[in-house]
């Protein structure tokens, strides 16, 4: 298991929200006309893509769209 500091967590849970639309969370979606509770595996699914990076500082490393984030312990995500 990964360990992340909450500060990764809090900006992997911001990577997680890019696919959603503002008005959306990632707990629902719209299903025929009507908003549905989402489970939240999903969540647990996307976080667990997450790799360390492989030079040992700590970073963590999601491909994610195409291209790999870098997510530092302070949270900050770069590509």
């Amino acid at each position: 298991m990964l360990v992340t500091t909450r500060e990764q967590r809090i900006a992997l849970f911001k990577v997680f929200q890019r696919d959603f639309p503002n008005w959306l969370s990632p707990y629902w979606r719209r299903s025929r006309g009507e908003l549905v509770r989402v489970p939240s595996y999903q969540w647990r699914r996307f976080r667990r893509r997450a790799q360390p990076s492989f030079d040992g500082t700590g970073c963590v490393m999601l491909h994610w769209k195409g291209m790999w984030l870098g997510i530092e312990k302070d949270g900050y995500t770069h590509s």
